[in-house]
């Protein structure tokens, strides 16, 4: 089924109603693609730079922090908030994902960069509707969608692809409607979606974009807890107050295999030593009905995004000083937490 057929979609996505649920705010909201389009254009006349921050809502302290970032560094900013039907299965979360329009409006409207004499502030906001989003109507069904979708070829079946084989299809092919409406000068990005962030760089050098161009894709390192550095996520939500404590055991175990990359040790080991502490997180876990469960856990190449060789280690020619991506992905009870560290620069990147 397309459009008309997926429950509630109309009501999550359509502009107007969306708007009417809020209190009156000082956002600038752009509510359609041509709003959007002639936002921009004005400032092209004015030739103001223009950075954009793409996200689904449900704000929390990792997404503010792309937003100031883009604030520091460009004329204007524009975020997006679209929750894109296309990045969920039919049998995953998309009716449950957070959706808190109000409160992701109070929290940008207290965003504020001061560069030189001047004060910046969030430009605006683009909160398209699903039809301007997808002419065509959407399915959450792959084998019944129509009309145009974007693949990357070659970087959408490792890592988080390997268990969600149509994910980066959908990302990739939401990601270039929104770089066609915004047409931004710089891009930013959070590092735990690391995998997304590499993909798109592939996209826009490959379909030549100049809005925006490759090198102005922006990785910005995790915002994690002070206290026991759990990637900040939207799903945390999720999570209950017994499994809260041991979400952090994925950080840990990277932790570990982290330590034990930079002492020379090869990729098998170090993977060996990271899951060795999930799994005794697991243990403890089980002991209060608590269910974790590993998903992934691997160390990939930037540029392939495909598995290291077991043998290799950060001396090996093969990989001659370049950063390396060590990610995994587990379940708490029923929440999927992915999580990542650059063994290496992430400038370098």
């Amino acid at each position: 089924m397309l459009l008309s057929g997926l429950k509630n979609l109309k009501a999550f996505y359509h502009p107007e109603r969306l708007i009417s649920t809020i209190s009156p705010s000082s956002i600038h909201i752009l509510d359609s693609v041509s709003s959007c389009r002639a936002w921009r254009e004005r400032a092209f006349d004015e030739r103001k730079s223009v950075g954009f921050v793409p996200t689904m809502g449900a704000f929390h302290e990792g997404h503010m922090s792309l937003v100031r970032r883009c604030l520091s560094e460009n004329d204007l900013t524009i975020v997006s908030i679209f929750v894109n039907p296309g990045q969920f299965a039919p049998n995953e979360d998309f009716n449950r994902y957070p959706r808190r329009l109000q409160h992701d409006l109070e929290e940008l409207a207290k965003q504020r960069v001061h560069v030189s004499d001047a004060i910046r502030t969030l430009s605006a906001l683009f909160l398209p509707g699903v039809e301007d989003m997808y002419p065509s109507g959407i399915s959450q069904d792959v084998a019944a969608q129509k009309g145009a979708f974007v693949e990357v070829k070659g970087y959408s079946h490792q890592m988080e692809g390997a268990t969600r084989p149509t994910l980066f299809r959908a990302i990739a092919t939401i990601a270039t409607k929104l770089f066609n409406a915004v047409q931004p000068t710089n891009v930013y990005l959070g590092q735990k979606d690391i995998h997304q962030a590499l993909l798109l760089r592939r996209l826009c050098k490959d379909l030549l974009m100049a809005y925006p161009d490759a090198d102005r894709l922006h990785i910005v390192p995790t915002e994690r807890d002070p206290a026991d550095g759990l990637a900040l996520s939207s799903r945390n939500t999720y999570l209950s107050i017994d499994e809260r404590p041991f979400a952090s055991a994925l950080y840990r175990g990277l932790k570990v295999a982290e330590v034990a990359w930079e002492q020379g040790a090869t990729k098998a080991q170090c993977v060996s030593k990271g899951v060795a502490v999930v799994e005794q997180v697991k243990r403890e876990a089980a002991m209060v009905g608590v269910n974790i469960k590993v998903e992934a856990f691997e160390i990939n190449h930037p540029d392939t995004l495909e598995i290291l060789d077991g043998k290799l280690h950060k001396n090996s020619p093969d990989i001659d000083a370049m950063p390396m991506v060590l990610n995994g992905v587990i379940w708490v009870g029923k929440t999927r937490l992915i999580d990542n560290i650059v063994l290496g620069k992430l400038s370098d990147l």
